[in-house]
């Protein structure tokens, strides 16, 4: 009788196991993930304190990554095409290397960008990053509308904002 137990408790256990759901989280839950970043003024951002009612890139990246600042650099240059779209820049990386990037690229000027440092590295876990800079746009709803890795340029943002592929 025992063996017929233990058969049945470990055909159960696999049954769990294979019923598991592997999608990544932002694919489950497409909608404005609930992050909070500490800004180099020290305060929070989280979520709930980002505009409404604005299109949304949430742009993960590390001060270091020469692909992250030549995007830095092609948003900064695009700013007229996306002056009406929240940018939340993310980093993992030291306080200090995010307030140097910040001041180098005079993200201050920029009244739609916000950066801050991911000290619970929710974003990373949450997108299932493999490469940098990850990009995620939202529409004014606060639904996703796609994900990009790597350098892409703000024609293709704006294009997937606008509704067109490639």
């Amino acid at each position: 009788m025992r063996p017929i137990i233990l058969f049945i408790a470990v055909l159960f256990s696999f049954s769990l196991n294979a019923q598991q759901d592997t999608t990544a989280p932002f694919k489950r839950n497409p909608i404005i993930p609930p992050f909070e970043l500490l800004q180099t003024d020290s305060s929070l951002l989280t979520k709930d304190k980002i505009e409404k009612k604005h299109n949304t890139i949430i742009m993960f990246f590390s001060p270091s990554c020469e692909h992250c600042q030549h995007q830095t650099k092609d948003m900064i240059a695009g700013m007229d095409s996306l002056k009406d779209v929240q940018i939340i820049m993310a980093t993992y990386q030291p306080f200090e290397e995010m307030t140097t990037f910040y001041k180098d690229y005079q993200i201050a000027k920029f009244h739609n960008i916000k950066m801050g440092r991911d000290t619970k590295w929710f974003l990373p876990a949450f997108f299932r990053m493999k490469s940098l800079p990850y990009l995620a746009l939202y529409d004014k709803k606060g639904n996703l509308i796609t994900t990009f890795e790597g350098n892409h340029s703000v024609a293709k943002l704006v294009d997937a904002f606008n509704g067109r592929k490639e």
